[in-house]
């Protein structure tokens, strides 16, 4: 049995970290060890993860340096031939580490294996709507427009994929191996797989099964939304000094999709002034993404002048029978696709 490096970095998350660990314990594939990466966290987090004594845990602490940094840390640590990583609030299902591990045994020119995700909110409790991704033919230009693995707890990356793309580079005072970018505090995961679709030959290729419970917190990282614009321009600057002329072509059509994503977050944030500023901006920064994905598009746009219009009690009742339709068809979707 191959060995699997499951990389958890940790910080500021002692509501959620114990459920984590458990999750991962509670893997049917056994033979794995456990990374925990202590970002030099404040809160109990790390006394918590103490307090489990199984042997294939090991707890690594370092000073703080963001999610990416503590990936980092934990790949230069990790032994395994396979590396998953799962972000310390949400949750796998039990057999998310060997249908990955089966798909990459099968797949020889899969690097990267990710699964759908389900989502979550504070209290574990599912809400019946799922990330779902386009899962195969994946290429550079649909990593640009688009992020198909999702979240950062989904994949499941072959060791040799992640070495054909580290860098040697001094960013906190002394030359270390880097995979994940450490000068990224978001986006970084993006950033990642761009590298890896456009400078190796490494397929990414996702299971329809949503293996993966992520964790919707308007707290998080991720819930700012303009923090997050500006941080997306990062990696497309990045990017453009190897690969200039896949920027010239898709930039604006990457730029659309990304306005278009910030303006479903608003949404969901409530934020309608937000939401209809970014729709817009979308539109009018790449017209064709109408065309190329109308119904998600239409969507949001009617979604952001609703929540714009509408009381919120009654924008309430409107969503939530939104979600509950887009939640069943999706569910038809994945028992249709794991037939396949």
């Amino acid at each position: 049995m191959k060995l699997v490096s499951v990389i958890v970095p940790t910080y500021n998350v002692e509501q959620y970290i114990a459920k984590t660990i458990k999750s991962i314990l509670a893997q049917t594939y056994t033979n794995f060890e456990l990374l925990v990466i202590n970002d030099e966290s404040p809160d109990r987090s790390v006394e918590i993860c103490q307090q489990f004594k199984d042997p294939r845990i090991k707890i690594i602490s370092q000073k703080n340096r963001g999610l990416a940094g503590a990936r980092n840390t934990g790949i230069r640590h990790a032994k395994g031939d396979y590396l998953a990583f799962l972000d310390s609030d949400d949750l796998w299902l039990p057999e998310k580490l060997a249908k990955h591990v089966k798909h990459l045994e099968s797949s020889p020119t899969v690097g990267i294996s990710f699964s759908r995700s389900a989502f979550i909110d504070v209290n574990d409790k599912e809400l019946g709507i799922y990330q779902m991704p386009k899962l195969k033919n994946i290429t550079a230009e649909h990593l640009l427009c688009r992020n198909p693995i999702g979240n950062g707890s989904a994949p499941v990356i072959r060791r040799e994929t992640l070495d054909e793309i580290k860098f040697e580079d001094n960013i906190h005072g002394e030359r270390e191996d880097f995979y994940f970018d450490d000068r990224f505090r978001q986006s970084e995961d993006i950033e990642c797989w761009i590298r890896i679709a456009i400078q190796t030959e490494w397929q990414i290729e996702g299971i329809p099964e949503a293996l993966t419970l992520y964790r919707v917190n308007t707290e998080g990282l991720s819930a700012n939304i303009f923090k997050q614009l500006a941080s997306w321009e990062k990696v497309i600057e990045k990017t453009r000094q190897y690969a200039p002329e896949l920027l010239q072509k898709w930039e604006n059509t990457a730029r659309a999709y990304q306005l278009r994503y910030l303006a479903r977050r608003a949404v969901r944030l409530r934020d309608g002034k937000t939401a209809i500023e970014l729709i817009f901006r979308a539109l009018k920064t790449d017209f064709s993404i109408l065309f190329g994905e109308p119904r998600r598009t239409l969507l949001t746009l009617f979604a952001a002048c609703l929540l714009r219009i509408l009381p919120l009690s009654l924008y309430s009742q409107f969503e939530n029978l939104g979600l509950k339709i887009t939640g069943l068809m999706q569910e038809k979707r994945i028992e249709r696709e794991q037939l396949v």
